[in-house]
């Protein structure tokens, strides 16, 4: 018989995605964490109900369907969508949307522009229509894609901007999938991203461009992984070219290629490069810099460090340091990236992927806004690390949600408290959790899921080993397993 309580999982799975995606608006907190939490439930229940190979094919196609059902309604928690369109609209018509700010075509220099669609009621949408836009060019062509196809219907250009969007996660998914074979990790692990509620609804249903960049990030990954470095340092471009954010990944590739690193820096900056050219114009660079200088200066929302060095400035100034503080916050972040560089010692490509997901945790922390998708690339490359803290941060950082059940737009800081206060002691009792496994020679990822997390039986006791039908063969060990060939399988992985 089927795996029935999967089955049924999915089925309620589908359902709730229904009602976020169709019948849900972000004003409502109550009736959105309600299904949220429920989607997180069975996200539990889907992923511990995965009993064998056709279990997870029959979960990754719902995945892939709940990604598909939200394709055809408009975001219904994040307006950013209009500013795509109107990039889109731009750009269709031969013009930078880096060249003027949007005021400009409705009393500005540019009024009187003609172009269908740039008008009143869509500018009045535009969530920060006094900034310079800060979307990449892969965003771009998208956006562009969108308008070109249906520049006088922004519904049919958002279910075009989707599908794109639905392409990038199945990359991802797939990438995730490779990665985990290559490794001979738990088959299931990529279940922890596929299923994600915050990744379906954030990336596919909201239309988030995170989704590029995991997918550009892990095509990346991979290929280095094929000894295909000139055609990951392409890979990586496009990341770059989706959020300029993958740029600190690349200093932990310079102890990986030693030489090769110059070529490959050299390959990312020169293709990222051609692809602006088609938006470049004199002042691009100057625009550009200035909306991220402002993200830095004048944004705020869902911050940890930030929110104390800001409080320890109203105590001390009397006024808001965020345009001081904003700017050093963001050194401390490259200092402790370079930091982690330095100190890194395991130069396999799967640590890669640990300090990949270290590196934008530590940019999060000192960050002055983290809205919740920025945690989605934390969920895709957690999967190959010893710690699931992203899959509890992406639920718990849904809670923020609660900003916009008012006009005013108010933080409840108590949430923000408990978001980071639940995350961080959960991360420390993972590190302590994973040092005592290691010292008692479990598998540094595949059994930590089980020590740490669910029934504390290491992998290596020979009979719990039905527990674990997932691992490939040559992982499962068939007598008593001394310290030495644990380690010796260990490198094996790496």
């Amino acid at each position: 018989m089927k795996n029935l309580p999967l089955i049924i999982a999915l089925l309620l799975s589908l359902v709730g995605y229904i009602g976020l995606g169709y019948f849900t608006v972000r004003t409502d907190f109550t009736q959105f964490i309600a299904l949220v939490f429920g989607l997180y439930i069975l996200y539990w229940v889907a992923y511990k109900m995965t009993k064998s190979d056709e279990d997870i094919y029959l979960a990754l196609g719902a995945a892939i369907g709940f990604r598909a059902v939200l394709l055809f309604v408009l975001p219904n928690l994040s307006d950013d969508y209009f500013r795509f369109y109107w990039d889109g609209l731009l750009l269709s018509n031969g013009i930078s949307p880096f060249a003027d700010l949007p005021k400009a075509f409705i009393a500005g220099s540019q009024l009187g522009h003609g172009i269908a669609g740039i008008n009143e009621a869509l500018y009045s949408q535009l969530n920060s229509p006094e900034y310079f836009t800060i979307y990449p060019p892969v965003c771009q062509f998208v956006f562009w894609v969108g308008a070109k196809l249906f520049p006088a219907n922004i519904f049919g250009a958002v279910v075009v901007m989707k599908s794109f969007m639905l392409l990038f996660e199945l990359g991802s998914i797939y990438f995730i999938k490779k990665l985990v074979d290559h490794y001979g990790l738990i088959k299931r692990f990529v279940l922890l991203y596929a299923l994600n509620p915050l990744v379906i609804f954030e990336l596919t249903g909201n239309l988030h461009f995170e989704g590029a960049m995991i997918c550009f990030s892990l095509m990346a990954v991979w290929l280095l992984v094929k000894k295909r470095w000139v055609a990951s340092a392409l890979a990586m471009a496009l990341a770059v070219c989706a959020k300029l954010l993958p740029l600190i990944f690349l200093p932990f590739l310079i102890k990986r290629l030693k030489a090769k690193s110059l070529i490959y820096f050299g390959i990312v900056g020169a293709v990222s490069l051609i692809l602006f050219l088609p938006l470049f114009n004199i002042s691009i660079v100057q625009n550009l810099w200035s909306s991220i200088d402002l993200y830095f200066q004048k944004f705020e929302f869902n911050a940890s460090v930030y929110y104390v060095v800001r409080e320890i400035g109203f105590w001390v100034k009397g006024w808001n340091i965020i345009e001081t503080a904003g700017p050093y916050l963001a050194l401390t972040t490259f200092a402790s990236i370079m930091l982690l560089t330095l100190f890194e010692k395991n130069l396999s490509n799967r640590h890669l992927l640990n300090f990949m997901l270290f590196a934008l945790t530590i940019y999060l922390v000192f960050a002055n806004i983290v809205h919740p998708w920025y945690v989605t690339p934390l969920i895709a490359f957690g999967i190959f690390s010893q710690y699931r803290y992203p899959i509890l941060w992406s639920a718990l950082i849904t809670l923020t949600y609660y900003t916009y059940a008012t006009d005013a737009y108010t933080e409840n800081l108590w949430i923000v408290l408990i978001e980071y206060l639940v995350v961080a002691v959960f991360g420390i009792y993972e590190y302590f959790c994973h040092k005592e496994a290691k010292t008692a020679f479990f598998d540094n990822v595949d059994s930590l899921e089980e020590s740490c997390l669910f029934s504390g039986v290491p992998l290596w006791d020979d009979e719990k080993e039905d527990k674990y039908p997932y691992r490939p063969e040559h992982l499962i060990p068939t007598k008593k397993v001394e310290k030495s060939e644990v380690q010796t399988l260990l490198d094996e992985q790496n």
